[in-house]
């Protein structure tokens, strides 16, 4: 059997792959800024909070999160559809790493910077817009693009949960034609494109921000 004839199978299941990957990461980068400032800004209720939900959803298999999400929560009356469990949980889960890269980056603001804004009289908002974060974004650029094609990769797993996907189409595809080689080959292949267009816009916009924040950086330096 010819299995070209189900191109348009992967190629639709690429698009949501693709779908769900840029949703996800646009979610978990919200969640990300949200608890990693928490973490260094939010006083110890707030910075407690933050740590539990960065350990829970870094400690934890995203595959058993899946699961969770899907069959367990709604068993106390909480149900989403596929699609949206898996946007959720992987922007969970993404939003974990990356609220450790923010705190991380915002940590290594240097003690003389935020010792200056004190002496400008900045209150806490006001060095955290506008001394720290323009600094840390800088900082975290290369590691939240490590994470949207990690991101990538990990929306496999949202095809066991019934979305059909780009693996969910492939294993369709593979179970049809039982032609192994071929599809998984073109699987990775397609994979390993997405992961190049992200790779190209992660880059681009990296270049836009460190441009964007020449100044701060000379200030640093």
């Amino acid at each position: 059997m010819d299995w070209t004839a189900y191109l348009p199978m992967l190629w639709q299941g690429a698009v949501v792959t693709m779908t769900i990957t840029l949703a996800s990461i646009t979610i978990g980068a919200v969640l990300a800024f949200v608890f990693g400032v928490l973490r260094v800004e939010g006083g110890p209720i707030l910075s407690a909070i933050a740590l539990c939900y960065t350990e829970v959803f870094r400690g934890t298999s995203l595959l058993v999160q899946l699961f969770w999400f899907y069959y367990a929560l709604p068993l106390v009356g909480l149900s989403f559809d596929p699609i949206t469990t898996g946007v959720l949980v992987l922007a969970a889960h993404a939003g974990g790493y990356g609220a450790e890269i923010v705190r991380g980056a915002l940590s290594s603001v240097s003690v003389q910077q935020l010792e200056a804004a004190r002496a400008l009289n900045f209150n806490r908002f006001q060095t955290l817009f506008r001394i720290s974060l323009p600094q840390a974004i800088v900082e975290m650029m290369p590691a939240f693009g490590n994470l949207t094609i990690e991101t990538l990769k990990l929306s496999s797993l949202v095809s066991l949960i019934s979305i059909a996907d780009l693996t969910f189409a492939a294993q369709s595809i593979r179970n049809i034609t039982l032609d192994s080689a071929s599809i998984y080959t073109v699987t990775l292949l397609c994979y390993f494109a997405m992961s190049l267009v992200l790779m190209v816009a992660i880059r681009l916009v990296e270049r836009f921000v460190r441009r964007g924040n020449a100044f701060p950086r000379a200030a640093h330096s």
